[in-house]
């Protein structure tokens, strides 16, 4: 559902950018797309932690604002939208990072406690997750 919401959001208008990195490398775009991939992930594999759907759709609104702001064109914006291989990239870290952490699928409570802690020091992925 956030994959959806963050597709709709993310195509809006700008200006031309020739001198600017991809949109992908930009630290701020990276960070959002990680916590709402990690959101996510957490929310998908734990029954006890649900999304915060309105406040998802404020983020990814920002991220929208931000790429606008930073002289992102539509275009390029689409492009990252529609990047399948940077999906698989980031998905495959957030997973990596998530099996640091204990959650894997042989360990799936670990997913809520991952994700607890995540709601508890109230980082970019715990804002917008909340428990049941």
């Amino acid at each position: 559902m956030l994959k959806t919401i963050a597709a709709l959001i993310l195509i809006g208008t700008g200006s031309s950018a020739e001198a600017l990195p991809p949109l992908q490398k930009n630290p701020t775009v990276v960070s959002g797309f990680y916590a709402i991939g990690l959101a996510d992930e957490l929310r998908k594999n734990c029954n006890t932690i649900e999304p915060r759907l309105f406040r998802a759709y404020r983020y990814l609104k920002s991220l929208e604002r931000y790429a606008r702001n930073a002289g992102y064109s539509e275009s390029q914006i689409d492009e990252l939208v529609d990047n399948k291989t940077e999906k698989a990239r980031l998905r495959q870290e957030i997973q990596a990072d998530l099996a640091k952490r204990g959650a894997t699928p042989k360990s799936p409570q670990a997913y809520c406690t991952v994700g607890l802690e995540e709601i508890a020091k109230g980082s970019a992925a715990g804002r917008l997750l909340r428990a049941r």
